[in-house]
């Protein structure tokens, strides 16, 4: 039988060109999006050494063949210029075997690359209701208060969403954010329309509501504000503990049944976590975050996704054990997916972290996925196919039995809901700098910032931005 060979030379994709880790983030470079019609590289053309421009010639040079100084050669006197306008920057230079000057090559002092920062663009969203038909997923609608995440998890299969903005998918995705500003305002308007019929929203669908920007645009709160006003079903889908922020409006909403939190977590190695979900929170303090919404009656989920063949499919059943210690009672479970730009980001990070084995992972991802390095196709994209999707499944499967988990699963109410008043629908929530404008070119309403709730905060954080206390990016 002939046999593959997997051997491949030093170049894209491979160990020996991979780019260098960035610390605290998951993408190791700006990968090419799908629409993006040309390509820029850095290329090094070596005159880098000596700190200089390409052009420059050091006035006390002296070509060796020239008899000397004096040397009244044309080509000579025409490539050196007035040594009165050009100051020698070099120390004495040494003396060859014919008495003629040479350049030293200096020391490369210029200053590395800096690590790109977050910044957060505000925007205003025309809708924020985003509907799917999707058979594998478990609910049919869904609010993302933000655009790109932060957490920079480097398997994230939403990161192919930058693309439709001009972004790259890569180090972009996590550091060019865009925050929907009037989310609030927004979904009230779309729940208080005639005919509106309720059914559980999601929040965090693709990027995480409770990324570490939710600490101060706090859209994510504003929304559980008006789920609890209108009575309105919920779930969460996220892997930071800084849910447990909103304790207090989710017992609120758990007592009527009305929100499930489901909790993410990959592994319970910390360092593990920091390569791959460098700023999500630590998995002790996710585990910390389901024990605290459990006391508080609030009911948690776990999420072990998604599951990566010899990064940390080793860790199922360790996690779900601490799962259930910390009173979830529902979990489930994902193999890893890799469409469109995710495929060469994580093939550069597993050549980055884990040269050793970066084959071996993509060979059984390949078993997973019949030969393929992604299924889209609905039912089997979740799971995957083939004796290594089986052996995942009874193990999954032995595991819940014998922790007891997922015997059942809460249903939520739909019958409080409760539309908002017409006139509150109406009302804009955060302040207009004059002559501000949304990304999409509309202007921005006004309302007066002191209102209370989510919509105050908005509005005075806008506010400040008009009397330049702080900027869109900060």
């Amino acid at each position: 039988m002939a046999r593959t060979d997997h051997s491949f030379p030093a170049g894209s994709g491979s160990p020996a060109a991979a780019p260098a880790a960035l610390r605290g983030r998951g993408a190791v470079t700006n990968v090419r999006h799908r629409f993006q019609r040309d390509d820029r590289v850095q290329v090094d053309d070596g005159w880098s050494s000596s700190g200089l421009p390409a052009d420059y010639v050091d006035p006390a040079y002296v070509d060796p063949d020239c008899a000397g100084a004096g040397c009244t050669h044309a080509a000579c006197a025409d490539s050196v210029p007035n040594t009165d306008s050009v100051p020698n920057i070099f120390p004495e230079p040494a003396i060859g075997g014919s008495g003629a000057r040479v350049i030293p090559v200096l020391p490369d002092v210029r200053v590395s690359p800096v690590a790109p920062k977050t910044t957060v663009t505000a925007e205003e969203a025309r809708k924020m209701l985003s509907r799917n038909d999707s058979p594998d997923i478990p609910f049919d609608v869904a609010v993302n208060p933000y655009r790109g995440c932060e957490h920079g998890c480097v398997y994230c299969y939403a990161r192919p969403t930058h693309s439709y903005l001009g972004l790259s998918p890569g180090l972009d995705f996590e550091t060019r954010l865009v925050a929907k500003a009037n989310a609030v305002q927004a979904l009230r308007a779309e729940l208080s329309r005639s005919g509106y019929k309720p059914s559980p929203i999601n929040i965090g669908s693709a990027t995480d509501a409770y990324q570490p920007i939710e600490r101060e645009w706090r859209l994510t709160r504003g929304l559980l504000e008006l789920m609890l006003e209108t009575r309105h079903p919920l779930t969460i889908v996220t892997k930071n503990a800084l849910v447990a922020r909103d304790l207090d409006l989710l017992a609120a909403l758990a007592e009527q049944k009305l929100v499930v939190v489901y909790m993410s977590i990959t592994t319970l190695d910390a360092g593990m976590a920091r390569t791959l979900e460098p700023r999500a929170a630590a998995p002790w303090r996710r585990l910390e975050a389901v024990r605290s919404l459990t006391d508080a009656g609030v009911p948690v989920g776990v999420l072990v996704a998604p599951i990566i063949p010899f990064i940390n499919d080793e860790s199922m059943e360790h996690i779900l054990q601490e799962s259930k210690a910390a009173g979830a009672h529902y979990a489930s479970y994902t193999v890893l997916r890799l469409p469109w730009e995710v495929k060469t980001l994580f093939e550069d990070w597993l050549n980055a972290h884990f040269p050793d084995r970066a084959q071996r992972v993509l060979h059984r991802i390949e078993d997973l996925r019949n030969g393929r390095r992604n299924d889209p196709n609905f039912g089997s994209r979740m799971r995957g196919t083939g004796v290594w999707a089986d052996l995942l499944r009874q193990r999954f499967t032995i595991a819940t039995r014998k922790l007891g988990l997922n015997r059942h699963r809460l249903a939520l109410d739909c019958d409080r809901f409760l539309p908002p008043a017409a006139v509150a629908a109406k009302a804009a929530y955060f302040l207009s700098p004059a002559g501000v404008q949304a990304p999409s070119g509309v202007p921005f309403p006004a309302v007066s910032p002191a209102a209370g709730g989510a919509q105050g905060r908005a509005a005075r954080r806008l506010q400040a931005m008009a009397a330049g206390q702080l900027s869109l990016f900060d």
